[in-house]
């Protein structure tokens, strides 16, 4: 979903991470085999055609705000879940938008699972479960995935904070989207005390949770625990952690999971608009980071 984001509003995106994630439109581009951008191989390429596609007819901002972005890829060496031919072609998609150089990072040698790598919290390196959060040792010490996530988006960093200045707040997000929508009531924010009083002259990175992993399933265990706020109460950095909730109605989404190949749009019958900048939920998310940065 951070790369839908990323490339729809690219004009306003300074950079991408992606943990175990395909390209842009991988589900439209793979003729709605949802499969294929999970255990597959697509076609970073063709999602890069795609990209430029949707830009000529305004559906997304112009493309050369892409190959201004710093990138972030991992794949776990032990990722059992998404395959890393996958990330691969998420790889070949920003080489394609012309991200090269320094400006592309794609870490491959942590032997995680398919999770976020914390320094101080999470299951045993390589398990690939439930919360999907783990604890993994590179060159003898923890491999902190924030700090690098963040260093290469944002430059370098002052050192993480022992302790936060403020802590993290809930907020409503159904002034944003409705339930229709797959997002929960509530989602959360960190706001550092350097960003409370000037926000504007603050970063706001969005931390998209992974499927099974939003706070109705695992509580707290993102939001709080995986390090992001730490190197951003130091930073001026904000972090958004936007939430979706399991349903097994309408939408039908039993995981919890971004709308990243489709389903709301599927729903609807109006066919797949979830990586435009009219996608229910990118649309909410960009609101909400406008709401942050006072635009």
């Amino acid at each position: 979903m951070a790369v839908q984001y990323g490339v729809a509003f690219s004009s306003s995106v300074k950079g991408v991470g992606v943990v175990a994630g395909g390209p842009y439109n991988c589900a439209n581009a793979q003729l709605g085999v949802i499969a294929g951008c999970i255990t597959g191989q697509p076609d970073g390429v063709r999602a890069w055609s795609d990209a430029r596609s949707l830009a000529a007819f305004a559906q997304i901002d112009p493309t050369d705000g892409i190959d201004h972005q710093r990138v972030y890829l991992f794949s776990g060496r032990n990722d059992t879940i998404v395959d890393r031919r996958v990330v691969d072609a998420t790889r070949d998609f920003y080489r394609a938008a012309g991200v090269t150089g320094n400006a592309l990072v794609y870490e491959t040698r942590v032997a995680a699972g398919h999770a976020l790598v914390a320094p101080t919290f999470g299951k045993a390196c390589g398990t690939n479960a439930d919360p999907y959060v783990e604890h993994c040792i590179v060159a003898g010490k923890a491999y902190d995935q924030p700090k690098e996530l963040l260093r290469h988006i944002y430059g370098p960093l002052h050192p993480a904070a022992t302790a936060l200045s403020r802590t993290v707040r809930p907020f409503d997000q159904r002034e944003f989207a409705s339930a229709a929508t797959s997002l929960d009531a509530t989602g959360f924010v960190y706001v550092p005390a350097a960003c409370a009083a000037d926000g504007d002259r603050c970063a706001v990175h969005v931390v998209f949770h992974g499927c099974l992993q939003g706070a109705s399933k695992v509580g707290s265990d993102v939001y709080s625990k995986v390090g992001f706020n730490r190197w951003a109460d130091t930073n001026r950095i904000i972090v958004l952690y936007p939430q979706v909730i399991p349903s097994r109605g309408v939408p039908f989404n039993p995981n919890g999971c971004w709308d990243w190949w489709g389903q709301l749009g599927l729903l609807a019958y109006t066919g797949p608009t979830f990586m435009t900048r009219s996608g229910v939920q990118l649309s909410a998310i960009k609101a909400m980071v406008d709401r942050l940065t006072g635009r």
